[in-house]
């Protein structure tokens, strides 16, 4: 058997993270022959620690074989102690009456503080991945801290957005999920991201030809995914947890997969039109284990190039929002 990974997990007690620790210690992320050390990681309130020992508790009655040892703390170095995986979950939501920039500002400081000590304390083949909302821009904080670790081992979420565009041109065009293939998301993890269904297939045939309703495509379908979110809410009463959990596992595993073609959020560089410095998603192919390139050979529309400009505006206003706290 192969040597255990430690996988730290921020907001470990909350309930994207009850969602997912049991994912991760069954295989489903990083495969059924991978032992897993898990860190968890939660806030100094005790109430958070209590529910946080109850989870401890729960893997441990499910007696997984891959699950080798259970770290729990409170302390950031601690829990990222030599993590070979980063799972940025936690973060403050938004409160009623908040503006975005406050919510900005007051996550900033949590990631400027987890970016550090990350950068310091863990395995030197790290890789972060975030989830915590606004999820591009605190990924982009977190990396500017980094001095030892790289900016492209920094990666935020978009994954979800894809699963929602993927189900919903399956449902659109009456086919098994499956037969719809390079679905991407670019830009922002927000209602102004972009689902290219440009360049998505449906049995092999372009997405757009299948479906034949460009009004959709343009319209509803771009609307549904984009706040699917705010549906959830108002349907459930609380936001996305375990579809959330289940998309940070796809996002893992495909970049853990050489050859899976996915979409993450990176630092674009400048692709695709682009701010060079903020964290955009776009189409990714897993090179080798934990590393990938940017897909940049896909053309955009006028319509697609008009999405892409609004999503990067909210990236660049963002960026503005926390520039002083940023290296």
């Amino acid at each position: 058997m192969k040597a255990p990974i430690r996988v730290a997990v921020t907001g470990a007690a909350g309930q994207i993270g009850y969602s997912l620790l049991f994912r991760i210690a069954s295989g489903a992320m990083f495969g059924p022959e991978q032992p897993v050390i898990l860190q968890l990681i939660e806030a100094p309130i005790e109430k958070a620690l209590k529910a946080l020992e109850g989870v401890a508790m729960e893997l441990d009655d499910c007696a997984f074989p891959l699950l080798k040892g259970i770290v729990q703390t409170s302390d950031a170095s601690v829990g990222f102690k030599d993590a070979n995986w980063c799972l940025l979950v936690g973060a403050k939501p938004r409160g009623p009456g908040m503006e975005r920039a406050d919510l900005l500002k007051d996550n900033g400081k949590i990631f400027i503080g987890q970016g550090q000590i990350i950068d310091a304390v863990a395995a030197a083949d790290a890789r972060v991945a975030v989830v915590g909302n606004p999820a591009n821009t605190n990924c982009m904080i977190a990396a500017s801290q980094a001095k030892r670790l790289p900016a492209e081992r920094f990666t935020a979420m978009v994954r979800l957005d894809q699963n929602r565009a993927q189900t919903q041109l399956a449902k659109k065009a009456g086919v098994d999920l499956t037969a719809v293939k390079d679905i991407f998301i670019y830009g922002n993890h927000s209602p102004t991201m972009f689902p290219a269904y440009a360049h998505a297939t449906i049995g092999g045939q372009p997405a757009a030809t299948v479906i034949n309703d460009n009004a959709w495509l343009q319209g509803p379908f771009c609307e549904t995914v984009g706040k699917r979110g705010a549906a959830i809410i108002a349907a459930r009463g609380a936001s996305s947890a375990a579809s959330a959990a289940n998309a940070l596992v796809d996002h893992v595993r495909s970049l853990v997969t050489p050859g899976a073609i996915h979409s993450i959020a990176v630092k674009s560089n400048g692709h695709y039109g682009f701010d060079a410095n903020v964290w955009a998603g776009m189409p990714v192919r897993t090179t080798t284990p934990g590393s990938y390139e940017v897909l940049t050979n896909y053309a955009m529309d006028d319509f697609a190039k008009s999405k892409l400009a609004a999503t990067n505006k909210e990236l660049v206003e963002e960026r503005a929002f926390v520039a002083d706290m940023i290296k």
